[in-house]
């Protein structure tokens, strides 16, 4: 199957209605379907044939404007098994994390599939992504979720339920994005994975995950420098001379470590930045 469609809407196309109050409405085209509200119905052949960016009004006389999803509103709108990485912090892995075309990168941690999502797209037709994932039931989930968005079976998508350490098969991998618990659990097995030069991207929720991740990437002596970092994102509100940012924001979801792995036999040079008193425990010091 393809990536996406374009042109006209078809029967089978995700459309994504969105009221005069930006209230959205998600339904899959059907020839004889039709879209209920309490502000009236909307046969779907009043959509079929229509191009992206059409306006439709229903029986009772509200207007929609109707395009299909961007992957930003699918992710958040689709069915959970686990909680979704937030498209903010899906764009960080893909632009930190370098994830480009014909790369061949390996996820652990599928989830609900959201990541799966972004991270295809940005592979490419001729990249291939391999997701490992150890409950059922989640990649039941995300199977559904990554060919709902896609149309069907993606080719270059490899989906194994099992553990990330004892079913890893792949060498010379260009990028390792870890989604769980206990990432540092996968650091040495990533290690040998990956390719000199390759990253390895982790995505953690607690203060305590994330320095144990960055330690163990440190001490491991395969990896640069960790880099960790979170984002937040703050909506605007932009009317005629009141500017002002929103009263809620999407704040705080997870951190990213990313690193690069270095050459067989090469260890990175040893920071130049002593850690300060204490970080380390009392009567220790920082490596």
């Amino acid at each position: 199957m393809g990536f996406r469609r374009h042109g006209p809407f078809q029967a089978g196309d995700q459309v994504q209605l969105t009221d005069p109050k930006n209230k959205r409405h998600t339904l899959t085209l059907k020839e004889d379907g039709v879209f209920h509200t309490h502000k009236g119905w909307i046969p779907h052949t009043d959509l079929i044939g229509q191009p992206e960016g059409s306006v439709v009004r229903s029986s009772g006389g509200t207007q929609y404007l109707a395009f299909r999803h961007l992957l930003q509103d699918y992710t958040l709108s689709m069915p959970r098994g686990a909680a979704v990485i937030y498209p903010k912090d899906c764009g960080q892995i893909v632009a930190m994390a370098d994830i480009f075309p014909g790369a061949k990168v390996v996820e652990a941690g599928v989830g609900s599939g959201a990541l799966s999502c972004f991270l295809l797209r940005a592979v490419g037709a001729e990249g291939t992504l391999t997701s490992y994932e150890r409950r059922a039931d989640f990649a039941e989930v995300a199977t559904r979720n990554v060919e709902k968005f896609y149309g069907g079976e993606m080719k270059q998508w490899r989906l194994v339920v099992g553990d990330f350490v004892e079913a890893l098969d792949e060498t010379d991998v260009d990028r390792i994005i870890l989604d769980m618990l206990a990432p540092w659990e996968c650091v040495d097995a990533s290690a040998k994975a990956l390719t000199p030069g390759g990253v390895i991207c982790c995505y953690v929720a607690t203060t305590t995950q994330l320095s144990k991740t960055v330690e163990t990437i440190r001490e491991h002596g395969s990896f640069t420098e960790p880099h960790a970092w979170e984002t937040l994102v703050r909506d605007w509100h932009v009317e005629g001379l009141a500017v002002r940012p929103d009263h809620r924001m999407v704040g705080h979801t997870g951190f990213l470590v990313t690193a690069r792995r270095m050459a067989d036999g090469v260890t990175a040079p040893p920071r130049r930045r002593r850690p300060s008193k204490g970080a380390y425990g009392e009567g220790t010091e920082g490596q």
